[in-house]
């Protein structure tokens, strides 16, 4: 999963337009581990990363929260 750093609009995705924050990529859209790459990095038309990778939390296991 991936987190819009800055607003965009996906010209790739008839303008579908991202803000800060919202989750990329939308329902229904899968994108190409290359179109990933290039969002993430600056080998964009913006010339700046428009993603970042969120990794998602582990829960605490009953064990841990009681150590």
């Amino acid at each position: 999963m991936y987190e819009v750093t800055v607003y965009w609009e996906d010209l790739q995705d008839e303008n579908y337009a991202y803000n800060a924050g919202d989750t990329y990529p939308r329902r229904g859209l899968k994108p190409t581990a290359e179109r990933v790459k290039e969002l993430s990095g600056s080998a964009n038309l913006r010339g700046i990363p428009l993603i970042r990778e969120v990794k998602k939390k582990r829960k605490e296991t009953q064990t841990e929260a009681e150590s």
